[in-house]
């Protein structure tokens, strides 16, 4: 029997969970009444308006119609759309949200590739014998994730793993769609190129000077012209507009590499008091992280852009690796002090590498094992009890004392 691949998308997914949490807030805080589907209305997932740094990571289907982009800046969205509601992201709400959803189907088959936070591919040929068609059995992971979650997901089915990705994001939300080799003639080649999976905008420029303008025109460009002008990545394109991919689903996730996070301040900081509290906001956020996913860094890194816009970083390897903030915080003032030059700076970064498991053995100093374990342990309950309110009542529940806005 050949492969069949589903590639899984949930519709609109910073979007959706943020409105499922509001939704949740307001049953158990007795608001209903007041409540609205950030989904109906025009509204977006981004930053602050106020921040420089803010933009567009998801949009709901009426803000679309003012023409608003992800990725945009959200003082330009406001501008397209003065009514524009804003919600900032949770990113520890979202990671919730998408382990859960994983989890769920994997109830269904466990060879499942998870590829970002909120899609994965999932190769349906070892429980194909358990239902009339994969479209059944699509239908069937659709409606069971609604009701489960509440939320709605695309699901792209082919015999191979490209054309299981471009078929998802035909029309959308919850749908089932079918994009089979023998299909690709009359679903794909018609589509411009942009559509096509790995056409960014600089191939796309590329191809309309060459006069491709469609999936179909790509398909049947002589291969030599492309790798031409596009070198590998134009043999790439070729093969995926031809629906040739010969990968596989692979059920083994690559370890994480790091974990980092970076701000961009409302003001230019330009003493280390001011920049004191965003560290450690950072701090929390990349040791939160590190927990949730059960890893220990072994390095850290603190990064700083200035108001010139020249960036510079700095690392440290740990006697001990570790997940706690105060120790990555004490690591990153450390940092602070080294790297900084006395310019005003605009942002701070601060990322955690070289992670080794939670559970794995690591050596603690000789002539000092006893402090230092007694002290991480200590750190361990602290960062384990602020997790476990903060996961019950919210992020801003409990906030340590340094984090407060001056008046």
């Amino acid at each position: 029997m050949e492969t069949i691949f589903f590639h899984i998308d949930v519709n609109s997914a910073f979007l959706s969970w943020t409105a499922i949490d509001q939704y949740q807030e307001a049953l158990h805080s007795n608001t209903l009444a007041q409540y609205t589907d950030i989904r109906t209305i025009p509204a977006i997932i981004g930053g602050d308006s106020s921040t420089r740094h803010g933009i567009v990571l998801a949009k709901s289907i009426p803000a679309k119609k003012y023409g608003i982009e992800t990725a945009e800046p959200i003082v330009s969205a406001k501008k397209k759309c003065p009514n524009l509601t804003i919600v900032s992201p949770d990113h520890n709400s979202y990671c919730a949200h998408s382990k859960a959803f994983i989890e769920h189907l994997m109830t269904f088959c466990p060879i499942i590739e998870q590829v970002s936070i909120d899609e994965c591919y999932m190769d349906f040929t070892p429980i194909a014998k358990d239902y009339d068609t994969p479209v059944t059995a699509a239908n069937l992971i659709r409606k069971s994730v609604f009701e489960k979650f509440g939320f709605t997901v695309n699901v792209g089915i082919s015999d191979k793993k490209v054309l299981a990705k471009m078929a998802s994001d035909f029309k959308k939300p919850d749908m089932t769609h079918t994009l089979f080799t023998s299909e690709i003639k009359e679903k794909m080649w018609p589509l411009p190129v942009s559509s096509l999976f790995m056409c960014g905008k600089s191939s796309q420029e590329i191809l309309k000077k060459l006069g491709i303008t469609t999936i179909g025109q790509l398909a049947t460009t002589d291969l030599s012209l492309l790798m031409t002008h596009l070198k590998s990545h134009g043999k790439l394109l070729w093969e995926y507009a031809n629906g040739i991919d010969t990968a596989i689903v692979d059920p083994v996730p690559a370890q994480a590499k790091g974990i980092g996070n970076s701000t961009t301040m409302s003001q230019d900081a330009t003493i280390i008091e001011d920049m004191k509290p965003v560290i450690l906001s950072l701090c929390e956020s990349v040791s939160n992280r590190l927990r949730q996913h059960k890893f220990l860094a072994s390095t850290i890194t603190l990064e700083i852009k200035y108001a010139s816009f020249q960036s510079n970083s700095h690392q440290k390897a740990l006697d001990t690796p570790t997940n706690t903030t105060s120790s990555i915080f004490m690591t990153s003032m450390s940092l602070l002090e080294e790297l900084w030059n006395g310019e005003p700076v605009r942002l701070l970064g601060v990322r955690a590498t070289k992670l080794v498991e939670e559970d794995a053995p690591i050596q603690l100093n000789l002539f000092s094992y006893t402090t230092e374990l007694q002290k991480n342990e200590k750190e361990k309950k602290i960062d384990t009890a602020l997790d476990e309110i903060r996961h019950k009542y919210g992020k801003q529940a409990v906030m340590r004392g340094t984090l407060f806005k001056k008046d």
